[in-house]
């Protein structure tokens, strides 16, 4: 295998590797999000 080859690979595996754990992130971003949901605090817009 040839350096030029051998760039390329690592390269396209780098970048492969990476989209896969951008998307494991959002994945477990998404299932936190659902398993704790946002609830504004009913305290906060009372106090004034």
């Amino acid at each position: 295998m040839d350096v030029w080859t051998f760039g390329w690979t690592l390269a396209v595996i780098g970048m492969t590797g990476t989209m896969l754990v951008l998307w494991c992130l959002s994945l477990l971003i998404l299932l936190l999000r659902k398993l704790f949901p946002y609830k504004p605090e009913a305290t906060a817009t009372k106090k004034g």
